[in-house]
């Protein structure tokens, strides 16, 4: 019996761009490209109808963008992940994107086996995260005369946790830092992710940005 396979939504103003994601998605046997959108504001009406398990979302469109179109998207409860698809790395709309909810971003430009490596990776539930580039955006793009967004109280080892995934580290190598069992580390890593609010790894980090417990200078000791 054949497993299910992985359903993608493609959402891009550019045809071209459609058409090459697609080409590249529909040569693998587990992907399956079940409708396209050239709008954000048709995204919420398909991703109803066609059940997505992953978007990928252009965030310039000329209507609706993509990052209202993730915001609406991502209220449904079983809303599909949000992978976004961008020209620059650098940009305030890829930033706002990953804060309303989408999971991670990809460049257009990269090499295609990495789309198809990144819409396995987060149809399984995990975050596409580039720790360094989420700093950068949020150097750049956080609100600078908005407070500081306040963490949760959290406990010691949360706070150690939070600052190897703000890192970029993977359960198994916080498991190792730390000298947990991987196990422990997914528990403290969805407590964390309780804490906060936050969907997924890509939320927590935006959030540990945010709220200064992670800089560019490293940690902030309050702890």
């Amino acid at each position: 019996m054949n497993e299910a396979r992985t359903r993608v939504l493609l959402v891009d103003d550019d045809a071209l761009i459609r058409a090459g994601v697609r080409a590249v998605l529909a040569a693998e046997p587990d992907l399956e490209v079940v409708g396209e959108a050239a709008d954000g504001a048709e995204v919420v009406p398909l991703a109803r109808r066609l059940h997505p398990d992953v978007v990928l979302m252009d965030v310039r469109m000329p209507a609706v963008d993509g990052i209202r179109a993730t915001e609406l998207l991502l209220r449904a409860d079983d809303a599909p992940r949000v992978l976004v698809l961008t020209t620059f790395e650098n940009d305030e709309y890829v930033y706002d994107a990953l804060r309303a909810g989408a999971t991670g971003f990809l460049l257009k430009r990269v090499p295609p086996q990495e789309i198809v490596d990144a819409v396995r990776l987060v149809a399984r539930g995990e975050s596409l995260l580039f720790p360094a580039s989420i700093r950068r955006l949020a150097e750049q793009y956080a609100p600078a005369e908005a407070p500081r967004r306040a963490l949760p109280d959290l406990t010691s080892r949360e706070a150690e946790v939070l600052a190897l995934v703000a890192a970029g580290r993977t359960n198994a190598e916080i498991a190792a830092e730390l000298v947990l069992g991987v196990e422990t580390v997914k528990t403290h890593v969805a407590n964390l992710l309780a804490k906060l609010g936050a969907r997924d790894r890509t939320q927590a980090v935006i959030a540990a940005y945010e709220s200064g417990f992670v800089s560019p200078g490293g940690v902030r000791e309050e702890r």
